[in-house]
């Protein structure tokens, strides 16, 4: 069954040449004037891979830091104990603790965080809660960096407050990211996209043998998909 749009939806996707490939600077700036939201949408990436998600070792996990962040205030938990939980709480996380915030997870269906890192010698017991925080995509998992030595714990916490994301591909082989906010220049969208780019292109499995990035789309919040063109989008540079 075709989804249905609204008035906007439809008044500004009339804006769009679905059947070219924009270049990047211009799908910004399209992005930007065909985003009809009364609050200040976010921008996204779409991206299809040429990976096999069926196979474990063509799916993609991993991070970026966005120069600009993502616009959004991002609320941090810390599983941690000791020294580390003195360190976390320093550093500025929303909520740390260690067997009472598991069992607050486990008992009262507590999610009210954006990331949750754990120290190393904390897994084994964050294991109790996999189950929950899994399916949510809140579990700390090293390929994120969410799991770090307590050493690591201010440096890492600044970082996802300042701007570092994750990204995974779903089950059909796309990714989808928030690389910023409509209200954010056009300076600010290309270096964050450019720097997701970057890191997406230094994840290619050494299986892969033919286009790893397939498509790109940008868009905003609600807003219609801008058709970019993948080798345009691939050079991008944050300079």
């Amino acid at each position: 069954m075709a989804q249905k749009h609204g008035k906007k939806y439809l008044e500004a996707a009339k804006k769009v040449d679905e059947s070219k490939l924009y270049a990047p600077a211009d799908a910004i700036r399209l992005v930007k004037e065909t985003s009809y939201t009364k609050f200040d949408g976010s921008v996204e990436v779409h991206l299809r891979l040429g990976i096999d998600p069926r196979q474990a070792d063509q799916n993609i996990r991993s991070t970026v830091a966005l120069p600009h962040g993502t616009g959004k205030t991002v609320r941090v938990l810390v599983f941690a104990q000791g020294d580390a939980a003195v360190a976390a709480r320093e550093a500025g996380a929303d909520f740390v603790g260690a067997d009472e915030l598991i069992a607050q997870i486990d008992r009262e269906n507590f999610f009210d965080f954006d990331i949750a890192i754990a120290t190393t010698d904390m897994m084994a017991k964050v294991g109790r809660v996999a189950r929950k925080l899994g399916p949510r995509g809140l579990m700390p998992n090293p390929k994120s960096g969410t799991v770090v030595a307590g050493d690591d714990l201010a440096r890492t916490i600044k970082e996802v407050r300042g701007g570092r994301v994750e990204f995974r591909n779903d089950k059909t082989g796309l990714l989808h990211v928030a690389v910023g906010k409509v209200s954010f220049s056009d300076a600010q969208i290309n270096e964050n996209i450019a720097s997701l780019m970057e890191s997406v292109k230094a994840t290619k499995p050494s299986s892969i043998k033919g286009t790893f990035v397939r498509s790109v789309t940008f868009t905003s919040t609600m807003g219609p998909g801008i058709p970019v063109d993948p080798t345009a989008a691939q050079a991008m540079s944050t300079n």
